[in-house]
This record gives C-alpha cells, structure tokens and sequence, in this order.
C-alpha cells in the first residue's frame, strides 16, 4: 500500500480534498491544467448568501497549499496516463512548457511589465487583456509566469524558423529565468488512490444563436459578469459595458440559458444560477443604485441554508424585478440590446431595451475530463460528469476501486457542498491508507 495521494485538479474542491489528506499526514500530488490553483472560486466578487469575498476565504487555503511541506504542485500539467490498482496506482504527468524556470523565477513581475504583447485574459472572459507573458491574476499561487506561445513573438518567430524577434522578457529578467528552448516534460508518481475534482466549465454562448451566439458585446456570461463586479478584475470593480465602457442603467439576467432545454442545451438544472444570478443582481444595485436589474426565469430553485430568503432580499429590498418566463430572442439594435420574452404570470409578451445582458449559461463538465475520466477507466454519466454506480449512499465512490470524485466533476455543486463532498472524498482516501477500506 503506496500511502500517497493524487487529486486532479486544483479548484476549490481539489485543495479542501489535498489539505485534508496532507493535514492528516499524507503526502499528496496535486495536479492542475491551468499556471495557478483556484478554480472558478478564484474568479468570484463575493459568494451568496453571505456576499463574503471570494478571495478572502479562498487565498489563505491557496498559500496554504502552496507552503504545505507534504503536497507537490504539478500546475501548468495534465495527466498523461495512469497504471495500477488501488494501493498502488503508477500516474504519469505532462508538465507543459512554461518557458520559465521556476525554480530561478522570483516573481517579481518585471517580464510581464516589459513584455510589448497582449492578448483577451480567458481568466477575465475576454474583458481585459495579459501580456504574452502572464500569471493569472494578482493573487496567483504558484506566483509564477507561464510564455502564451500563440502570442510571444519570439516563440512564433522561433518556430517559423526565422531571426528570433523580441526577447523583451529575456532581455530584462533579473534572475535570467526565462528559457525559451524549455519543452514539456513527463513526471512518475506513486499513489495509493486518486481524486478526481476537474470541475466544470460555462456552455459556450455559441450554442445558443437565439442569445446573440457570443457575437453581441453586451451580452456576456456570468463569469464574465462577475469579473466586472471583482475589485480586481478588469473594471476594478466598476460595472461597465464592453462595448463602449458606459455603465449599464438596465441589466437583465437570463436564467437557464442553455439548461433545462434538452433540443438547443442540456436537459438537467445547472444547480447554482438561480442563487448566483440572485447575488449579481444585488451587487449590481450595490454599484449601480440607480440601475435597474431584470431576471427572466422558469422557477426559482434556492434549496439551502439561507437562500429562499437571499432570493426574497432581492426582490423585496433590492428592487430586482423577477419575470416569470423564457426568453425568445436576444438581438442588438444600435447600441442597446433587445431582450424579447413573456411573463407566464400575467401572461404578456416583455420586451426590454437593456444595456447588458447575462446570460447563467449552463454548467457543462470541465475541458478535458473527459479524457480524464477514459484515462482512469470510468465511464462517463449521459452527461458526461462522472457518474458514481452508487450516487445514493455512495456519492464520493467510483466504479474504479480507490478513485474517488469530488465537486463539480461529479455534477454542478455550489460552494458548501463541494468542500463537503471534497472532505468526503478525502476521508475515503485516509479510510484505504488506515484500513485498506476502499
């Protein structure tokens, strides 16, 4: 019995699943695709239904993770393969090329400074931009760069086989930590059991034609919405619209877009909308006390501990206006946005001339778990999130003795109930390391 763990990936479910383990004295190797841990939590303005930050409760887990002797970080890394059986599993990981030592890397951000090139931030949904040359954000960890070989120069003028051109972070590193000949690499270890907590991702709005398809401006997803509402996202905090940057004096929320809609979407509840699409249009009249927020829903589903009475904040102290119905189209004409729909309750046709739209997209599995999953040997839910044979009375299990799943990889979950699941999972992986109980 190998009595080492391995979670597969770092969002918040992942680092509650680490810490756990690792607190209780077992070493873990924690993987993660992107250059830094945190997930979609790391994206947040504040979480409902306390409106706490986001980064407040998440940032002292993260430098926890990063300055914790018994767990190794793999960020920047995907898994490549895995062999074995439980208690004794053989993982191999591809450590991307980052094109900087960070091992020599101090973090001081002169790169990033110096580098002439930038790109739409994927961290900012497309609301802000980041040099070739990036970390994440601010509260990044491991506070390292990664090089955006679509974007640096050099490298594209290197793989063309020309005169390297640039060189600009190469030039005024301190520390000469920048290696633009850096390829990936493949790493082994040794584990008794995994953790699969790869999350989920928004439906891309191109899915959705009647919505505006992602090629209307001021129609954004939520994400994006909530880096306009984050102090340090790409507004800092100022809500404004892309297109032109004016502050939106109406703003309408569309609920189960793309969800619940089993000929253009997905048939099932993406779970968390109706409570986050409630927080947004709070913190919208919070910066914005003269707008006006708009939310088109089929039915409200706040099933937990203080959220029926969130919900009823929003209506009833906030002035947020709830229109019972689906929306038929979505459009732009001159420089605001047409909202058609109808209100089931009083049963007319609403038509709004909004200046943003949001769209609560529906909560798909995370990029890449699906290969995840096959490289494990599970198989997939009708869904495609992985699918415990027991959901019942086994939520955490796996059809693969010693893997277990935590969060979001197993369906959308809010926050509470990821970090409950994610414990779960945890105390399944130090039941087999303890007691050989799979």
């Amino acid at each position: 019995m190998i009595t080492r763990a391995l979670v597969l990936g770092a969002g918040i479910a992942g680092i509650q699943a680490a810490l756990d383990i690792a607190n209780s004295g077992y070493d873990v190797a924690l993987v993660e695709r992107q250059p830094s841990i945190g997930g979609h939590m790391a994206q947040l303005s504040e979480t409902f239904p306390t409106l706490d930050c986001s980064q407040c409760i998440m940032t002292p887990r993260t430098v926890e993770v990063g300055h914790h002797e018994r767990i190794r970080l793999y960020t920047y890394s995907t898994l490549e393969s895995l062999r074995g059986a439980a208690g004794d599993f053989t993982a191999t990981i591809r450590r991307r090329a980052a094109y900087v030592d960070w091992d020599v890397c101090t973090g001081c951000g002169v790169c990033q400074e110096k580098c002439p090139w930038k790109a739409p931030a994927e961290f900012e949904r497309g609301l802000g931009l980041r040099k070739a040359i990036y970390t994440l954000s601010p509260q990044a960890v491991p506070n390292k760069p990664v090089v955006n070989p679509a974007v640096c120069v050099r490298l594209r003028s290197l793989a063309a086989h020309e005169k390297p051109k640039c060189g600009a972070c190469l030039k005024f590193c301190p520390t000469n930590a920048i290696h633009f000949e850096q390829t990936d690499t493949l790493v082994e270890e040794h584990v008794g059991a995994l953790v699969l907590a790869t999350g989920y991702d928004l439906m891309p709005p191109a899915r959705l034609p009647e919505y505006g398809g992602g090629h209307v401006p001021d129609v954004i997803d939520a994400l994006a919405f909530e880096r306009l509402l984050a102090a340090s996202g790409p507004t800092a905090g100022k809500v404004r619209r892309p297109s032109d940057g004016k502050e939106p004096k109406q703003v309408v929320f569309v609920q189960c877009s793309g969800s619940r809609d089993p000929e253009h979407g997905v048939a099932y509840c993406s779970k968390i909308c109706c409570m986050y699409t409630a927080k947004q249009a709070i913190l919208y009249k919070h910066r914005v006390h003269d707008g006006q927020p708009y939310v088109f829903y089929i039915d409200v589903r706040a099933g937990g501990k203080g959220y029926e009475e969130f919900i009823n904040r929003a209506q009833q102290d906030e002035g947020v206006v709830y229109l019972r119905g689906k929306v038929s189209k979505i459009y732009r004409d001159g420089d605001r946005v047409m909202v058609w729909g109808s209100d089931t309750l009083s049963g007319r046709k609403v038509e709004i001339a909004a200046d943003l739209v949001v769209l609560a997209l529906a909560a798909l599995p995370a990029a890449g778990s699906d290969e995840a999953q096959r490289l494990l040997g599970l198989a997939p839910g009708s869904e495609g999130f992985c699918a415990p044979p027991d959901g019942e009375l086994q939520p955490v299990n796996t059809a693969v003795p010693g893997i277990y799943v935590a969060g979001a990889a197993a369906g959308p979950k809010d926050i509470p109930e990821t970090v409950a699941q994610a414990s779960a999972a945890a105390a399944k992986v130090l039941g087999l390391f303890r007691n050989r109980v799979v």
